[in-house]
């Protein structure tokens, strides 16, 4: 009998150790598909994590796109209003410079011009030819060109008629260049030298543009009101008027 119990006991013993491997096999099974269920889980968190930055980027993308049409759009129409400005400028200086001519058509003196002390006076031809050289130089948008001609056109002519209007685009000149310090400088000389002059009031009209710019808010109303208080009448008083209402 002996043999037979050793016999059912080895027996018994390798059934169990089958029966804890089986055991053994179905846990690891089990911990395995956990450990994919979870792999996956946080696979899916981070593709869904993914897909929201990329749809936030897109829309980023989108209204930077959107902002950059916005500021082309803004940009071109200023540019346009500028040299429409221009233009305007342009075409009131040529005709301002038909009643400026100190001579009447019949080749004698005017009456005013003459009751006053006489001065010396250069070549007109001259001086004109040079005036339209350096505004020539401006219309091309040879703005660098531009500031030397008006600037030697002042230094050389400071009694001149055109010297206030040569003065005057002067600070234009240097405005277009975007160097805002020798335009203000520049139109500071039409408005204390040449006060008297119809550039005048334009000239502090610039100057204001150029003080905002620079962020001197109010230096620009100063000059703006300035403008409204010394040239009522005139057409950058009307301008000046509209910008004070937006401050």
């Amino acid at each position: 009998m002996r043999p037979v119990r050793i016999a059912l006991l080895i027996a018994a013993l390798g059934a169990a150790q089958a029966q804890a491997g089986v055991f053994d096999d179905d846990e690891a099974r089990r911990q395995i598909a956990d450990q994919r269920i979870k792999a996956e889980a946080r696979f899916d968190q981070q593709a869904k994590a993914q897909l929201d930055l990329s749809a936030q980027i897109q829309r980023q993308a989108e209204e930077i796109a959107r902002l950059r049409g916005q500021i082309e759009t803004l940009s071109y129409e200023l540019e346009t209003a500028k040299k429409r400005q221009q233009d305007f400028y342009l075409d009131l200086d040529t005709r301002l410079r038909k009643f400026e001519t100190p001579v009447a058509a019949n080749g004698t003196a005017d009456p005013a011009a003459a009751a006053a002390p006489a001065k010396p006076t250069g070549d007109p031809a001259k001086e004109s030819q040079e005036y339209e050289s350096a505004l020539n130089q401006f219309k091309a948008a040879k703005y660098k060109d531009a500031a030397a001609g008006f600037g030697a056109f002042v230094q050389k002519y400071p009694d001149s008629s055109l010297a206030p209007n040569a003065q005057y685009w002067l600070g234009n000149a240097w405005y277009a260049q975007r160097d805002c310090k020798r335009a203000i400088e520049a139109q500071s000389v039409v408005t204390t030298k040449y006060a008297d002059s119809p550039k005048a009031a334009d000239a502090w009209l610039a100057m204001a543009t150029c003080q905002q710019e620079m962020g001197n808010a109010n230096g620009a109303k100063r000059s703006l009101e300035t403008v409204v208080a010394k040239y009522p009448s005139s057409p950058a008083a009307d301008v000046a008027r509209e910008r004070l209402k937006k401050k």
